[in-house]
């Protein structure tokens, strides 16, 4: 299956500004079924959610749908949403059909005082879209294994991120190593540029295979287009089935 990532300069607190940036990409996706956006694409990674909030009735959510069924791909990224007077770090995915589903992140980044101003999730969510079994994650989930990884197979776990230069080392490590536990494709998109707070971004969005290995890199503003084996993916499970030998557990 190819899959887009779309790794931009976010513009700060300007939704219409950055879904017109994003339509003008998606135009370059030529046969994408799953594009994926970086964490709070429609604004940078705020802390002033009251300024931003949108509903999910509101005109951003709506831009991913109509995207999604005019292209007839499946497309997702985080932005702010205001659900029953609480604020959301919420990504959102859009169904060629019509069809929206939605996680909530649940490791809020408490550095940036991110768990005084959203509210966490609690709840795992698998999409299953063209016979894959789909995981998706935002940026600082990326540090904690127990919730990213699944009590059964996904094919594609995919972390959106606005993820600083100064760590990206961190980043990179980690997307490998999810990877390479889970036995599965690891997309990881971030954003490059500077944001509103003054924080300097440099990208890395990648695909990473089973195996750990790159397929694809960027540190500049494009569109990084990848082809996932998945004929390939099943026969490295089969022939060195490491989920056989995994732990048990359960979240409480």
């Amino acid at each position: 299956m190819k899959v887009a990532l779309l790794q931009f300069d976010v513009a700060w607190h300007n939704p219409a500004k950055n879904c017109q940036k994003v339509s003008a990409l998606l135009s370059s996706c030529q046969d994408a079924k799953l594009v994926v956006l970086p964490e709070m694409f429609s604004t940078g990674f705020t802390m002033e959610p009251e300024k931003v909030a949108e509903t999910m009735e509101g005109p951003t959510v709506a831009f991913l749908k109509e995207q999604a069924s005019t292209r007839k791909l499946l497309l997702g990224g985080s932005l702010v949403i205001e659900d029953n007077g609480a604020f959301y770090n919420r990504f959102i995915w859009a169904f060629p059909s019509g069809q929206i589903q939605y996680y909530d992140k649940k490791h809020r980044f408490t550095m940036a005082q991110e768990h005084t101003h959203y509210s966490a999730g609690n709840t795992e969510l698998i999409l299953s879209y063209r016979d894959l079994k789909i995981k998706p994650l935002v940026c600082y989930d990326l540090r904690f294994p127990v919730w990213c990884r699944t009590t059964s197979p996904v094919e594609v776990m995919v972390f959106c991120a606005s993820w600083p230069a100064a760590r990206i080392s961190a980043w990179d490590a980690l997307l490998k190593a999810r990877a390479i536990e889970n036995q599965c494709f690891v997309l990881g998109v971030n954003r490059v540029g500077e944001d509103g707070a003054n924080i300097a971004y440099n990208g890395h969005s990648q695909a990473i295979d089973a195996y750990g290995n790159v397929l694809v890199f960027s540190e500049k503003e494009e569109v990084l287009m990848v082809e996932l084996d998945l004929e390939e993916l099943n026969r490295f499970r089969e022939k060195f089935p490491v989920a056989n030998d995994a732990d048990t557990f359960s979240l409480l």
